[in-house]
């Protein structure tokens, strides 16, 4: 996942275990810690936290500590280079990042020069992957895989209405609302509207007044929670009462805090939602029991570090070339369920469905 805004890098180096300060391997968890999207860097950084801690309760990794870095790309391409090019300061393992796909991809660049693994749990955009990296992964889905799921849906229960397809131009808001419009068109919807916005506006009543003259019925949204929150409400406000779908940018509560109860309805698509796996169960209580309800990427990230520590562990080594290995030829028991990659570097069981927003939570639609 995935946007671009403007920001300076704020690095700190977390230690999570008592007596770690000798840590003898670095692990990065980069991605948008402030910013817009600050919220989704929460989720990534207490899913690394609690990732560590608890391989660190264990001895670690082939008998070596575990110490975190803390990167800050705050969704900027060139904060995100500038993130990774610290990180190969930091002469780390492996990257857990970054969020956007407009930070993961041009990060990819600077971590496949420097031969480091980098692991996303969050990025979408089949780009980060299709270039033949061999040291790139991910541990959700693709947006071309997301996109079928979505433009199916629409396809069977919108059929016949008119839908109105938008776009924030970034390489993940785009990208899924592409495809999207691919799969849906495919099965012989066309759309009404195709538009883009500006992301970081916070008035929509104009595009809002368009598409109530078009008579849409469903607005379709790639991109992230601040804008499809906005204009949620904000098209309530104006009468127009058509729901909204968007994409996996929206599993975060600060949806439902900007667009309100107009947020009600909304639809999404998510890989997934690790909570209701049971084997994740002692990982989420034991979230909860410390007050924070592991929702949206928090358990992606818990289980790319698994999946990091357990490859480490059947290569004996924490070198790149040697954990790729494993991991290309591994399967990898996780808070997600079973894991493994193909030769892209992508999971082999991608599992999109779509959800819907109601009272202040998101769940599979029935």
């Amino acid at each position: 996942m995935r946007k671009l805004t403007i920001g300076l890098a704020a690095l700190t180096a977390v230690g999570l275990f008592a007596g770690v300060a000798s840590a003898q391997v670095k692990i990065s968890l980069n991605g948008p810690i402030t910013g817009q999207l600050a919220s989704f860097g929460e989720q990534m950084k207490r899913g690394a936290e609690m990732a560590v801690a608890d391989l660190n309760a264990k001895g670690g990794v082939n008998g070596q500590k575990i110490e975190l870095v803390i990167g800050d790309d705050q969704c900027d391409a060139k904060q995100a280079v500038s993130v990774a090019n610290r990180s190969v300061q930091d002469k780390v393992a492996v990257v857990i990042g970054h969020f956007c796909s407009g930070s993961s991809i041009p990060a990819s660049d600077v971590y496949n020069e420097e031969n480091i693994l980098q692991i996303s749990p969050a990025s979408t955009n089949p780009k980060f992957t299709d270039r033949g990296y061999k040291n790139t992964y991910r541990v959700c889905g693709r947006d071309d895989q997301q996109g079928l799921v979505a433009g199916a849906y629409i396809a069977d229960k919108f059929k016949g209405k008119k839908v109105a397809i938008l776009h924030d131009k970034t390489p993940y808001g785009q990208g899924l609302a592409d495809e999207t419009k691919k799969a849906m068109n495919a099965k012989g919807v066309k759309e009404t509207m195709y538009e883009a916005i500006t992301a970081g506006e916070k008035d929509y009543s104009a595009l809002i007044s368009k598409m109530k003259q078009a008579g849409v019925e469903l607005i379709y949204l790639g991109g992230y929670h601040p804008e499809a929150g906005l204009i949620v409400r904000q098209a309530k406000e104006q009468g127009l009462a058509a729901p909204l779908m968007g994409g996996d940018a929206l599993v975060d509560k600060q949806f439902w805090a900007i667009a309100g109860d107009a947020g009600a309805g909304t639809l999404m698509t998510f890989d997934a939602d690790p909570r209701k796996n049971p084997g994740a169960k002692p990982i989420v209580d034991k979230f909860k029991a410390a007050g924070y309800d592991p929702e949206g990427y928090t358990l992606y990230t818990y289980a790319a570090i698994q999946v990091w520590a357990q490859a480490a562990t059947t290569a004996k080594s924490v070198k790149t070339a040697d954990v790729s290995k494993a991991m290309k030829a591994g399967k990898f028991d996780t808070v997600l369920n079973q894991i493994s990659f193909d030769a892209k570097g992508d999971t082999t069981t991608p599992a999109y469905q779509v959800y819907v927003w109601k009272a202040g939570a998101y769940d599979y639609v029935n």
